[in-house]
């Protein structure tokens, strides 16, 4: 049996956190660059996707969890707690 192995190389992602009692999600190329609305990064050169939500504490990941597993709109994402 194969087994599957996971790439720990960094990816665009989200970076999660709960301010004043919302969820706030702001999108970063895998470089670590912040991007704007368009996902595009200047630094990399190159339109980024955001399928990882990396989040700041136990409380908010559990908050994400909770999206992605109640919201369609959130079932394409892959949450973790920064760190890990």
């Amino acid at each position: 049996m194969t087994e599957i192995v996971e790439e720990k190389r960094p990816r665009d992602h989200y970076k999660a956190s709960m301010e004043d009692g919302s969820l706030v999600m702001k999108p970063h190329c895998a470089c670590g660059n912040p991007l704007e609305e368009d996902y595009f990064c200047e630094k990399c050169n190159k339109r980024c996707h955001c399928n990882e939500i990396i989040c700041d504490s136990e409380n908010t990941l559990d908050v994400v969890k909770g999206f992605i597993q109640k919201s369609s709109q959130f079932s394409g994402f892959r949450a973790k707690l920064a760190g890990e």
